[in-house]
Parts: C-alpha cells; sequence; structure tokens
C-alpha cells in the first residue's frame, strides 16, 4: 500500500470527527453517530481505492452504509485492494454526554489481512511494546499483571489496568484489586483504551475484559503499528451469533486468536479524536467558524506514527459543524 494512502485515510477520520463533535454533550447518541457515519461514508467517495468493508456498523440489513461488505473509494485499474475495518463514531456515549475519549477511526489492511469478525463479544487483553509476548489470555488477570509489571520493571501496586466498568466484569475487577495493582475504569471506548497501553504518556500497562468484537480488530490494528501485543477470544451471547460467525467463515468458536491473526502484513491506522482523551485531544470550535483537530496515523511496515493537529476553515466545507 502506499504510504500516502495514510495521509488520506486523516482526512477521512477528521470529516467524521467534526461532522459528530457538535452533538457533544446533547445526549442525542443516535444523530452523533449518523453525523460520523454520513461524513466518513462521503469523504470515502474521494479516496482512489477498491476498498471492501470488514468491520463496520453492521450487517446489510442493520446499516444503511459502511456496512460490511460494503465496497468504497474510486475504483479503476490501479486502485489497491484493501479490507477496512472503521468506527466512525467509537465511543458514542462518550460523546454524547460529552465525556472522555470518544474517537473517529479507520484501520486497513491488504485484502484478507483482517479477521472478519462478527458483531458479538471478545474476551481481550493488550498491552505496550515492552511486555510484548509476555501476556496470555489464557493465564489468569493475577498472572498477566505479574508478567507486566516484571516487563516494565515496575512493582505491582505501579501498574496501572484499564476495564470497561460493566457488571460482567465485577469478579475481574475484584481479583484486580487483590493484586493491588491500579485500576482505571471506563465507560465506553476501549479501541482508545486498547491503544493507550503502548501510548507512554497516558499511564495505562495493560487492559483486559470483554468487549466488542470489531473493535478488538481495530484494537489489534493499532497495536501493530505501535508495536505492542493483543489477544483475543470470542464469546458469544446466543446460537445465532455462533451460526453467523460460522457464515462468516469462522470455524474453531474458542479459538485464541493473537494480534497476527487480527490483523496482519502491512496496516494503517489513523484516527481523530471527538472528545478529549488520554490519546487524543477532541474537535475544538474556533471563531469565525473554524476548528481544530487532532490526530494520529500510524503504519505498521515503517514503525511511524504521526500526530497531526489540523485547523480547518469550515466556511469552505459546507455541511460540516
Amino acid at each position: 500500500m502506499d504510504r500516502n494512502l495514510a495521509l488520506e485515510l486523516v482526512r477521512i477520520t477528521e470529516a467524521a470527527a467534526l461532522a459528530c463533535a457538535r452533538y457533544m454533550g446533547r445526549g442525542d447518541e443516535k444523530a452523533a453517530d449518523k453525523a460520523a457515519v454520513d461524513a466518513m461514508r462521503k469523504a470515502f467517495d474521494s479516496l482512489r481505492i477498491d476498498g471492501t468493508v470488514v468491520i463496520g456498523e453492521g450487517e446489510r440489513d442493520e446499516a444503511p452504509m459502511l456496512f460490511i461488505g460494503e465496497k468504497v473509494g474510486q475504483r479503476t485499474a490501479d486502485s489497491p485492494a484493501i479490507d477496512i475495518a472503521l468506527d466512525p463514531l467509537e465511543g458514542t456515549t462518550i460523546c454524547a454526554t460529552g465525556g472522555v475519549g470518544s474517537i473517529s477511526v479507520i484501520a486497513v489492511a491488504e485484502r484478507g489481512n483482517f479477521l472478519h469478525a462478527p458483531d458479538t463479544y471478545m474476551d481481550k487483553i493488550a498491552c505496550g511494546p515492552e511486555s510484548k509476548g509476555k501476556i496470555d489470555i489464557d493465564q489468569s488477570p493475577t498472572e498477566n499483571i505479574r508478567r507486566v509489571a516484571k516487563a516494565l520493571e515496575k512493582e505491582v501496586q505501579d501498574v496501572t489496568v484499564v476495564i470497561l466498568d460493566r457488571p460482567r466484569h465485577t469478579d475481574l475487577i475484584a481479583e484486580v484489586r487483590r493484586t493491588g495493582a491500579r485500576i482505571q475504569l471506563i465507560g465506553d471506548g476501549d479501541v482508545s483504551a486498547s491503544i493507550a497501553t503502548a501510548w507512554p504518556e497516558s499511564g495505562i500497562d495493560l487492559l483486559i475484559g470483554v468487549g466488542g468484537a470489531p473493535e478488538g480488530v481495530i484494537s489489534a490494528a493499532a497495536l501493530q503499528c505501535l508495536g505492542g501485543d493483543f489477544q483475543g477470544r470470542l464469546k458469544f451471547r446466543n446460537e445465532e451469533e455462533k451460526a453467523r460467525a460460522k457464515k462468516m467463515g469462522i470455524e474453531n468458536l474458542d479459538k485464541k486468536y493473537t494480534i497476527d491473526e487480527l490483523a496482519k502484513g502491512s496496516v494503517m491506522f489513523c484516527a481523530t479524536g471527538v472528545t478529549d482523551g488520554p490519546l487524543l485531544k477532541g474537535v475544538k470550535t474556533l471563531p469565525g467558524r473554524h476548528a481544530k483537530t487532532h490526530s494520529i496515523v500510524m503504519r505498521s511496515i515503517s514503525g511511524t506514527t504521526r500526530t497531526i493537529e489540523a485547523h480547518h476553515d469550515l466556511n469552505k466545507k459546507p455541511g460540516m459543524m
């Protein structure tokens, strides 16, 4: 994939972030999500790619656009064939309530290099580069915390674990607390949290727990670029979800997926902040219909991470904010 594609992709996440940021704190999750989806879908039309959405807004009968299997981009004879994993607004509730850490995100890989994950749950564990190869989802949270502490040359009580604040994690939280490790509970947005494990300034060392499977693939793509590690196992809620997974080509429903099985080969990742978070600053509105965005762009093949602060004249971008 052409390295310049990464910089083209960030224009798409910027468009989505600018569109949904106007709904920050207004309590309308559906309106915020729709604004992000509409803006992202429209922005794809200007990109010269033969793109297929493999992680998106749902199946065709559930989502009018950016659905799994949708073709996007300007397809020409020399357009690169790529798979796309995206979330126009990761942390919909966060945006609607004016909370911390909602983002717009896209990851791309060469055709066939992302796991086509069904819309179900995934048991996850993620860490940064220093702990790569040390974590194992088959081990207990206690053992994984000890391994990460050793890799980071930290005391266990100085390790910070991020966990989604859900009733299903009551026992997990209790076990982590018994180790003496620090916990940061989050209400939503575990893509940002996964990436934060590889972002030194975040202060987060490890992510553990159950979240969305599509978000797991996106997180794995980002951590491939950052040199981190990720493992996941699908957690099905019912027989219908199992049937859908088999239809998507997943044969072993209990398989432990490594980072290379979730996102392999040359991967690109970009994200733009919608609300302020540990990873990115949110959209800032400025006088005279101007705005400022904060994004990251990463490539696995080079290991390069760029942060981009962009100023936008919205008078020249009709329909945004």
